[in-house]
């Protein structure tokens, strides 16, 4: 009787810990799975964020500044500049 409750309780033993294995495998491969979607994400960031400079570089380029306020606002060099300093 002893040897049988033994091997019953040896049997639930390794039920126990083979569904532990599959639950576990499971869970790695679910949480692998969020890793990679979340280094794509970084990524796409990256990616974004090196578009973002590039565009930002380009619109404060001087030469397209300075085209820009001729052309859209009318705006021009003034001809003859000075500069005043007031002594007190």
């Amino acid at each position: 009787m002893m040897r049988w409750l033994l091997f019953f309780f040896l049997l639930i033993a390794l039920l126990a810990s083979a569904v532990g294995v599959v639950v576990m495998r499971h869970e790695a491969r679910l949480q692998f799975v969020a890793l990679q979607q979340t280094e794509e994400a970084r990524d796409q960031a990256r990616v974004e964020w090196s578009r973002l400079q590039l565009e930002q570089a380009w619109l404060a380029e001087a030469g397209r500044v300075e085209r820009h306020a001729r052309e859209t606002l009318d705006m021009r060099r003034p001809e003859d500049v000075r500069i005043l300093v007031e002594d007190r």
